[in-house]
């Protein structure tokens, strides 16, 4: 008989619960018999996760980060709490440090038993990068105002439909000839599942993980460059790749408009691979899966002819 899981039952509310890793958490407590609150600013984003659930299982509220009374208004009655705005524009310290203290505090004040703040690998409030430095910062809040927290740092997120993987292989697609920023940088990119079990787990069990700092990064180290590759293959395309010069790159990234920005260029750069002497998803029982075991098989509707290609496309 397969085990209950201590959240079976309890209220978990996740703030910012409408994307990409917000959506695989919901999946992941559904299954686990949570009762799951989704406040975002646009919940009916999340709407699709509506069959997941039984009966009263799923709910959805209205918040808004940059309002204080929101947030304690969606936490209110929750069993735990997971902040996971995170964001390149507008307001990085409203969003990413200042909701998350607020979060914190009214889980605290409110008898919530666990509280997960979803970072990033790199956070350091000293930091010049406005994403790293307000993560680092609502690092801090977080910890001050739910001492028994825990944070979860993830590398690059990986899945089958949003986050790294269907944005490069759009471009794949569409481009015969393409720039790669940061193309020798290393990345430990991760599984957008693996993540969600990081999360659930350390709600599962605060006693034991609370209070803790845990990264969550892939098996195998990979650069900008072999991963557009990677891609390429699977869809089996013929494709030429170059690394973008760093000093065109960052005039690119300053014009307005375009697909990546400054901070996200210098993230690029610096890549995102896992930090000595911090805890990772093993202490979890997680074994992280790798991306090559996935993109072969994800990469087919990509192809010419779908799954009825076998010829070469180019």
């Amino acid at each position: 008989m397969a085990r209950k899981s201590p959240l079976n039952g309890k209220l978990v509310t996740l703030i910012g619960g409408n994307g990409f890793i917000g959506s695989h958490v919901a999946q992941d407590l559904l299954e686990r018999g949570a009762r799951v609150r989704i406040a975002a600013r646009n919940p009916e984003k999340a709407f699709k996760l509506k069959p997941l659930a039984n009966l009263g299982q799923l709910q959805f509220a209205r918040c808004n980060a940059m309002d204080k009374r929101s947030i304690e208004a969606c936490v209110n009655g929750s069993d735990a709490v997971v902040y996971l705005i995170g964001t390149f524009e507008g307001n990085q310290k409203a969003l990413q440090a200042d909701g998350a203290g607020h979060a914190a505090k009214a889980a605290a004040d409110t008898g919530a038993q666990a509280f997960v703040y979803i970072s990033a690998i790199g956070a350091d409030a000293e930091k010049e990068t406005g994403y790293y430095r307000t993560k680092g910062m609502g690092e801090r809040q977080v910890f001050d105002a739910f001492p028994k927290a825990s944070v979860v740092r993830p590398s690059v997120v990986f899945g089958e439909d949003d986050g790294l993987v269907p944005m490069f292989a759009d471009l794949v697609k569409m481009m015969p000839v393409m720039p790669v920023f940061g193309a020798d940088s290393e990345f430990q990119v991760v599984w957008v599942d693996d993540v969600a079990a990081a999360v659930t787990t350390a709600l599962e069990d605060p006693k034991s993980h609370g209070g803790k700092t845990f990264e969550a990064a892939g098996p195998e180290k990979l650069t900008m460059m072999q991963i557009h590759e990677m891609i390429a293959e699977g869809q089996e395309r013929q494709r030429v790749f170059f690394p973008m010069p760093t000093p065109l790159a960052k005039m690119f990234a300053s014009v307005p408009l375009t697909p990546i920005n400054s901070d996200q260029l210098a993230m690029l750069e610096e890549g995102s691979v896992a930090s000595k002497g911090v805890p990772q998803l093993a202490k979890l029982g997680i074994s992280p899966k790798p991306l090559s075991l996935f993109i072969d098989r994800w990469m087919v509707r990509y192809r010419r002819n779908g799954r009825f290609t076998e010829t070469r496309a180019w």
